[in-house]
């Protein structure tokens, strides 16, 4: 049976550092993105993708607040479902064309995907995530008293509205993913974290202002599907410990139990590079094999020929 790899795309694939957020600019990227996955499910491998959309539903936010005198604007998780649409929409086609050019006519598919957190989760106690555009002191304060948001002053750029970040419980429609990779598909699922959605008494869904982490939201979606291997995307070939230091060493395959202690010694940084690890660590945890790599190196990666791979550790030794 073919393995099935859950691939998390960075921000980069979609819009690069100081790249103005341009249909050409995103289109002309995630083509680039997609011809490596391409190339991935050329291997034989069963492919699910999801990504980021950090900038993407920054940028709606921003529409919405120009334009809050003339348009009523969105709940953030009604943001969230319009970026999630928008570059499903891009990825689907561009991965349409790849496929095509390789003489593969594999289906492929986005969905629109709902995300599981629970309102008992402490993030909503400690809302951390910034999110939109940047206002004085004096127009945040305002809005958090007009609008009921918290605001926190954002590493001297000015003030911001943060949001929670809570952890993912579930990935609504799993099976349906699952059954379509069964098929043969290649889907784009959980885009941005996912939809974040909370579960009431009645067993009804309703939508939750938060955002949810996309590492974490993959790890989950990886779990719920039983993938193979999870991939993180990133700007980096490998992962690095002592990162910036004359002892600085890059990680390539690695034992749970290195990994650990080098996550218990505080080398993968809080902003960065410690939400991927903590994914990665735990769908390690449950046997399958995690990897962190370039977006180029991707299919290298696949093959055990670039990257960070992290794996059981009876496994480790058998190499």
């Amino acid at each position: 049976m073919a393995q099935k790899v859950v691939i998390a795309l960075g921000g980069n694939a979609i819009l690069q550092p100081k790249q103005q957020a341009t249909y050409e600019n995103q289109i002309a990227n995630i083509q680039k993105s997609c011809e490596v996955i391409a190339r991935i499910v050329k291997q034989g491998y069963e492919v699910i993708i999801t990504h980021g959309n950090g900038p993407q539903v920054g940028n709606i936010l921003r529409q919405q607040d120009e334009a809050k005198e003339v348009v009523p604007p969105f709940p953030l998780h009604v943001c969230s479902a319009e970026s999630q649409g928008f570059i499903g929409y891009m990825m689907d086609q561009c991965l349409k064309n790849e496929l095509q050019k390789l003489g593969l006519n594999q289906a492929v598919t986005s969905i629109l995907t709902q995300t599981e957190v629970s309102l008992k989760d402490p993030a909503f106690l400690n809302p951390t995530k910034p999110i939109g555009v940047f206002y004085s002191e004096e127009e945040a304060k305002r809005l958090a008293e007009d609008k009921g948001w918290v605001v926190k002053e954002d590493a001297g750029r000015g003030w911001r509205r943060v949001v929670p970040s809570p952890m993912p419980q579930s990935i609504i429609g799993a099976d349906v993913i699952k059954s379509l990779t069964s098929q043969g598909a290649i889907v784009i699922a959980a885009g941005g974290g996912g939809i974040p959605v909370s579960r009431q008494p009645d067993g009804t869904l309703i939508g939750v202002e938060a955002v949810i982490d996309k590492d974490r939201s993959g790890y989950q979606l990886a779990q719920d599907v039983q993938a193979d291997i999870f991939m993180i995307l990133t700007d980096v070939h490998n992962v690095y410990v002592n990162y910036g230091k004359p002892n600085q060493k890059s990680l390539e395959t690695i034992s749970l139990e290195e990994v650990k202690r080098y996550a218990d010694e505080g080398q993968f940084s809080v902003g960065s590079m410690g939400p991927k690890m903590e994914s990665a660590i735990g769908f390690a945890e449950k046997g399958g094999i995690a990897i962190i790599c370039s977006l180029d190196q991707a299919d290298l990666a696949l093959e055990g020929a670039a990257g960070t791979r992290i794996i059981q550790d009876d496994l480790v030794r058998c190499k």
